[in-house]
């Protein structure tokens, strides 16, 4: 049997005889359970509870593909949801890496989630997706990204000089400018590369350095730095998507907004609330860097990244400079 009819199977709520038989579709996850995921594992209590339990979101996480390949599972039918990240493939979901431009101004994971929407919703984005087979269901927020590392806490952006950062998307190319050397890498990867030595500090979100244990060995941590953030979407299969009854169909779509309600407010109450307290736990050093510096980063970063973005995403026929005035304009509250 093909990947075609299984996800068509897979989408369908059969009826026989009177009889409704339960749907179960698989979704790709990685690492474990933690904020990053807290949407998806309410989303499935949601869909479940208002199908009562005819539709059911069996959640794994790592046991059904790598992370870097969940848009490729998606597109094969291999699985009928996943998370992924737009860093980890950027040539396979150009219009999205517009979220992940430096220093574009977010402020608030609420703001996070309604440009990530506006943007998902873009047929340009909607018309990428769909040689994945793939529909964008919901955004996975984070906040801006700060650092942690081993060895001396830099007291000065020039400190970043020659450091091996693990820092992917528009992050990386922000590093750059301050003479770091970013390196892509999956999550699940990081700590192993910390600790061998390959990166001297890691990008992530808080929820993520707790998550993948970075804070274990670290010896700083960046409050201020914030260059930009990840944009990773929870994705479906779209022929599954289709197949799906109405009823199914509309308790999925149904529940993405209250999911997100649960996990903004998860992350505020949870995760920034324990990430205080860790570092002084710890004893890790907070790093400040004052205002003169920051603008002084953002002027090096922020334009050329989004120029080059512009030009190498028109050339790829996308129509790059309305994604980009999209974003910035309902940053400045302009759309």
């Amino acid at each position: 049997m093909n990947w075609k009819m299984t996800a068509a199977i897979a989408g369908l709520t059969v009826s026989f005889a009177g009889e409704t038989f339960a749907e179960q579709w698989n979704v790709s996850l990685w690492g474990k359970r933690r904020a990053f995921t807290e949407h998806v594992e309410k989303l499935a209590e949601l869909v479940s509870e208002k199908t009562d339990g005819e539709f059911t979101l069996n959640i794994s996480y790592g046991g059904l593909s790598n992370n870097r390949e969940n848009l490729d599972g998606i597109s094969i039918g291999a699985f009928e949801m996943a998370q992924f990240c737009a860093g980890y493939h950027a040539d396979k979901n150009r219009a999205i890496t517009v979220l992940e431009l430096p220093f574009l101004g977010v402020e608030t994971l609420e703001q996070e989630r309604e440009i990530s929407q506006a943007v998902y919703e873009h047929p340009a984005v909607v018309e990428e997706m769909a040689q994945w087979n793939a529909t964008l269901l919901m955004p996975s927020p984070l906040p801006q990204y700060n650092l942690v590392g081993v060895g001396d806490a830099p007291q000065t952006l020039s400190d970043f000089e020659g450091l091996s950062v693990r820092a992917t998307g528009g992050i990386g190319a922000a590093m750059e400018t301050v003479g770091a050397v970013p390196t892509s890498m999956s999550a699940t990867e990081v700590r192993q590369a910390m600790d061998s030595g390959v990166v001297k500090a890691v990008s992530f979100a808080p929820h993520a350095h707790m998550s993948f244990g970075t804070v274990e060995n670290a010896t700083y941590w960046t409050t201020n730095l914030n260059p930009g953030t990840v944009n990773c979407p929870v994705v479906v299969n779209t022929d599954a998507f289709e197949g799906l009854s109405d009823a199914h169909r509309e308790a999925l779509i149904g529940s993405v907004d209250e999911a997100l309600d649960y996990y903004l407010d998860y992350y505020a109450n949870n995760t920034m609330e324990a990430w205080g307290p860790l570092l002084e736990e710890k004893g890790i050093t907070q790093v400040t860097f004052s205002d003169e510096e920051l603008a002084a980063f953002e002027e090096a970063a922020a334009a050329p990244a989004a120029q080059a973005w512009i030009e190498e995403n028109s050339a790829a026929g996308l129509p790059a400079q309305e994604l980009y005035d999209l974003v910035t304009g309902m940053v400045s509250g302009e759309s």
